[in-house]
């Protein structure tokens, strides 16, 4: 591997599709000539970390164990960079980055900076209903000077079904069924919809009816970027 290259390490499982969908977009924007010229990625898929959402409105912090043993073992096999492919669970983040001796790239974070830059005000969240309720992405964009535009209860039923009961069980899901809560969201001024659930860009990352900033490729680029590579794009 080259000197100025890191390794990335992966925390993953949260789930296992997304996991794959982060590492393959890795290797996909990654600009190299030959199979030497990609970054080193490890990987732990652990599908077991408990679910983030039904422990955050539990008040539970069995996750951050889950993924600080996750952690542990990367760092341990050589990871000088941690990502991971899930929004819901950076509510653990700042504990989780407080243990670990390497840096951890951070989705929300990087989803308000860019809605910074790109020059947005008001963002429609789209996001599980423990990153919702939970409050994960709110400060970063609060300190930007940016407005969250959260969906209805009814929208979030919508979301969580399309996450659990379609991606996270392996069935085919369309964005469709979310459109009349995005209208909606859309009327209350949302410029942009953030995908802040790396399980829902399987599902919105090739529809083109709204305007969608991808959480995934976010992480994508950043991650790429940190750990000496360059982008093919």
């Amino acid at each position: 591997m080259l000197p100025d290259r890191k390794t990335i390490g992966i925390i993953g499982g949260m789930g296992p599709m997304a996991t794959v969908d982060l590492f393959r977009k890795i290797v996909e924007n990654t600009k190299a000539s030959s199979d030497s010229e990609h970054l080193r990625i490890l990987i732990d898929n652990n599908p077991q970390i408990p679910d983030r959402t039904e422990c955050i409105l539990q008040g539970s912090n069995a996750p951050l164990e889950a993924m600080s043993e996750s952690a542990a073992r990367l760092i341990g096999a050589g990871a000088e960079l941690l990502a991971i492919p899930c929004n819901t669970a950076h509510y653990y983040y700042k504990a989780l980055a407080d243990r670990c001796s390497v840096p951890i790239l951070n989705m929300p974070e990087l989803a308000a900076e860019e809605c910074r830059k790109k020059g947005y005000r008001r963002v429609g969240l789209l996001a599980t209903e423990g990153c919702i309720k939970g409050r994960v992405h709110e400060p970063f964009f609060q300190e930007r000077g940016i407005e969250l535009i959260y969906p209805s209860e009814k929208g979030i039923e919508t979301l969580m079904d399309l996450i659990y009961h379609d991606l996270k069980a392996g069935k085919a899901a369309s964005p469709k069924r979310a459109y009349e809560e995005l209208e909606a969201m859309k009327t209350e001024g949302a410029e942009v919809f953030l995908i802040a659930c790396t399980e829902l860009t399987l599902a919105f990352e090739h529809d083109h009816a709204f305007s969608y900033l991808d959480s995934t490729m976010l992480l994508v680029r950043e991650a790429i970027i940190c750990a000496g590579g360059m982008l093919k794009n």
